[in-house]
């Protein structure tokens, strides 16, 4: 793909849903944005989504809905990059299309609710509860569909995530990367690369910076801007995420975890840890295992 941050999701330009299942090793890797609004389900693997100053981790079963032009990446474990390995990832996506559907249907009023979607832009969600199985169910029936069945189920899934209530939960902040343009995003894309290639290992401000061609006052203003973030303060969020993990995964002593993810004191990987989850690490593995 010639663009990092403009992702053209392959369509007709008359079509108003596009069906995509994803199978290999790994989930693409780079962040991305399309005009497109994308609904996917995790089949298989695990990993990191970052959206805005959303770091959190996705697994198995997990439903997500995105706004138009919200920039994203559901960046894979490293595990699932390594060669040769076993390991798979496999989501499917459904990208809904509005602006081919008001070329095509105009102003009827029937379609008027679907404008609250126009309100999405920019924004992460996640989706839980009886919706997610829902949603989950009609996915099932979707890839085998066409015509207006598909059409029909389309709706369906719209109208589910419109009804959803408290199991579409917001996971970023509105506008904070919206529409980025080619030139920022692919910077952005390059810091992101960088931080999730480095994040265990000791990274200094002035070493991003370079990375994003910037100077280091620059940098810090072009970072918090899109992430509502410090730099120290998403590093420590990308190493916390780490950490769930492998509390969620291992039986390996906290101490060991804090010194693996890249903190280098075990008090301050405590702290770090409860101010970002409300619960100490001890507590984390006891509920998530």
């Amino acid at each position: 793909m010639a663009k990092i941050i403009s992702f053209q999701v392959p369509k007709s330009q008359r079509e108003f849903v596009r069906y995509q299942e994803d199978r290999g090793p790994h989930f693409y890797d780079k962040l991305h944005q399309h005009p497109q609004l994308q609904l996917t389900v995790i089949l298989e693997g695990k990993g990191q989504l970052l959206s805005g100053d959303y770091v959190g981790r996705f697994q198995p079963g997990d439903v997500y809905f995105l706004g138009e032009n919200a920039p994203h990446v559901f960046r894979s474990d490293p595990e699932f990059f390594e060669k040769d390995t076993p390991l798979k990832s496999a989501g499917n996506t459904i990208f809904f299309d509005f602006q081919s559907l008001e070329k095509a249907l105009g102003e009827l009023d029937e379609l008027q609710p679907l404008r609250k979607f126009g309100g999405f832009q920019g924004l992460c969600f996640q989706i839980q509860g009886n919706t997610a199985s829902q949603i989950k169910e009609l996915f099932e029936a979707f890839g085998s569909s066409e015509g207006l069945q598909r059409f029909q189920l389309a709706f369906q899934l719209l109208a589910l995530v419109d009804q959803a209530g408290p199991d579409l939960v917001r996971l970023n902040e509105s506008g904070l990367m919206r529409g980025l343009s080619e030139k920022d995003g692919s910077r952005m894309d390059r810091v992101m690369q960088f931080l999730l290639k480095n994040r265990f290992q000791r990274i200094t401000l002035e070493e991003t910076a370079e990375v994003a061609n910037l100077s280091k006052e620059a940098f810090c203003r072009f970072f918090k801007l899109r992430t509502r973030k410090t730099f120290t303060a998403y590093l420590i969020q990308l190493r916390i995420s780490e950490a769930q993990k492998l509390l969620q995964e291992s039986d390996t002593p906290i101490s060991e975890i804090a010194f693996r993810v890249g903190f280098e004191n075990l008090a301050y990987f405590n702290r770090s840890f409860k101010k970002t989850c409300g619960v100490t690490p001890k507590a984390w593995r006891s509920i998530s295992s």
